[in-house]
């Protein structure tokens, strides 16, 4: 057997107490990760009375009231998007909302959310789907200032909820003083 040209090294086999010391390093790191975060953007005022480039946060959905009635159970936000949707430089949110069901597939509602005038919380100034259409929305998306999804519906009321037989392309742009929505045909699922 040949030796080898460099002397055994003494750390070239792990220990257990490599990968205790290794995972308790990832941890660490892990763990200050999710306390030291950078705090959030707002617009302000300079002296001069220019504003300023920081970009604006969206607005959450912590918090709002929807106008859609669930019963017992709470409103879920199952999608959101945020993006400035009338061009004013404060940023909306678009959020997918139904009620919390435990069984079947609850009707969704798409509503537009803005901060109040105090700037504080957020509240609903629009809405794009309501949850009586009886309308699933899935491929959600807030792009250039357009919201866009495919809704699936029901060709008839004897057709069950559990099974959505039609399927309609839709989108949403900001006329100046409503949403106006655009939808391509609809086609069987």
């Amino acid at each position: 057997m040949q030796q080898p040209a460099v002397p055994e090294l003494a750390h070239t086999q792990t220990r257990p107490i490599h990968w205790v010391l290794t995972a308790t390093a990832v941890a660490a790191v892990v763990a200050l990760s999710t306390v030291a975060r950078p705090g959030s953007a707002t617009a302000a005022q300079s002296a001069t009375g220019t504003r300023t480039t920081t970009a604006a946060v969206a607005p959450g959905t912590t918090g709002v009231q929807f106008p859609l009635d669930c019963g017992p159970v709470k409103a879920l936000v199952v999608k959101k998007a945020g993006a400035d949707l009338d061009g004013d430089g404060r940023p909306e949110t678009v959020a997918v909302v139904h009620c919390d069901a435990p069984m079947g597939t609850p009707p969704d509602g798409v509503y537009v959310l803005t901060r109040s005038a105090d700037g504080r919380r957020p509240r609903v100034v629009a809405t794009l789907v309501r949850p009586e259409d009886r309308l699933t929305v899935t491929d959600f998306a807030v792009r250039a200032r357009t919201v866009s999804a495919t809704l699936l519906g029901y060709s008839s009321d004897a057709v069950p909820s559990c099974c959505p037989d039609l399927r309609t392309p839709a989108a949403w742009q900001w006329n100046g003083s409503a949403f106006i929505r655009s939808t391509g045909s609809a086609h069987s699922v």
